[in-house]
């Protein structure tokens, strides 16, 4: 298995739709092993394709917190469907983190429950109900395949801390990424 580079915010592919997923073969496997190393070293509790520069419509995850799902999975050609999150600002237990906004977290409200249909590795169909952080990893990675960013969500006042570490950080520019377990990044 490989460590991938990680993109980080303004690498295109992070900022539009992926592309679904049509051959289930041994490249494919290589990809979601390599996704799962990856986001072990980072470490991360889910990785979309799009953030190793691949612009596939496929995810990991690896969250043992939850009875809904394996701890351990993937998600290929997903639809997702979320119940409204409550209306208001979001609180101090709703900070968000990303792999390719790396060391920022920000609030985020999302919606407290998920219904995920996917495909798995064999491209076998599969569903399950995510609830909690749980529904929160979904969305988020779900996002990543939309071509969007959970910084692209924020509100006010988040968003604008956000642009202000992509500025600081000089990010939002093609060509940028982290490599888990050589560079001292985290998100």
């Amino acid at each position: 298995m490989t460590v991938l580079p990680i993109t980080i915010c303004g690498e295109p592919v992070l900022h539009r739709p992926a592309e679904p997923v049509t051959e289930f073969d041994a490249e494919l496997r290589t990809l979601v092993d390599d996704m799962f190393e990856t986001c072990e070293q980072a470490p991360g509790v889910g990785l979309a394709a799009p953030q190793v520069g691949v612009g596939k419509r496929l995810f990991v995850w690896m969250y043992d917190d939850q009875d809904e799902a394996p701890a351990r999975g993937v998600a290929i050609n997903p639809v997702l469907w979320i119940s409204p999150p409550e209306p208001g600002l979001p609180g101090e237990d709703e900070i968000e983190g990303c792999l390719s906004f790396p060391g920022e977290r920000f609030a985020l409200r999302r919606s407290p429950r998920a219904l995920l249909r996917a495909q798995n590795i064999d491209g076998e169909s599969f569903e399950f109900e995510a609830s909690g952080w749980f529904a929160r990893i979904m969305q988020h990675e779900y996002d990543h395949l939309e071509g969007l960013l959970y910084v692209d969500r924020l509100v006010h006042p988040e968003n604008k801390g956000a642009q202000k570490a992509k500025r600081k950080n000089g990010w939002g520019r093609p060509g940028l990424t982290w490599l888990p377990g050589v560079d001292d990044l985290e998100g």
